[in-house]
């Protein structure tokens, strides 16, 4: 199984408002850089888009060692829809799990490939997280 590093980022000017994502693409020494936009949306709707489009640039199935600085993703993706498909795509507060679209494309998209989902504190002079970071934010600026 083929070894692939992904980094991935998303931005929101205003929450919600333009949005972009970006996402960045290793293996070996081949490198490739996708991102995009959305004219209204969230944050959290772009991190999820960021990792949905990488995954979704894979041609098949990989061992991925994938970067977030978003929890949300994270926790969503390893713990949170475990007990979401168990109770009907019902949260914990007793309420429809917001972003449900995207989790439930997440989850298809992941079902293929061997996920080590890694965090990243964003901001902190990470060279990969801070090059997703400007293409999502300039995506999100090219939406507005």
């Amino acid at each position: 199984m083929k070894e692939v590093e992904i980094f991935t980022d998303g931005a929101c000017k205003g929450n919600p408002g333009p949005g972009g994502w970006g996402a960045l693409l290793r293996m070996g020494p081949h490198e490739k850089e996708l991102s995009g936009s959305e004219p209204d949306t969230t944050n959290n709707r772009m991190e999820m888009t960021a990792v949905l489009r990488a995954l979704g640039a894979l041609i098949e199935p990989c061992h991925v060692r994938l970067h977030t600085d978003s929890r949300y993703v994270i926790d969503g993706m390893t713990k949170w829809i475990h007990g979401w498909q168990k109770r009907g795509w019902i949260n914990a507060s007793k309420k429809p799990v917001r972003n449900a679209d995207l989790w439930h494309d997440l989850i298809e998209a992941a079902r293929v490939h061997e996920i080590e989902w890694i965090w990243v504190r964003g901001h902190s002079g990470h060279v990969e997280n801070e090059r997703v970071d400007r293409l999502a934010s300039d995506a999100a600026d090219s939406a507005r």
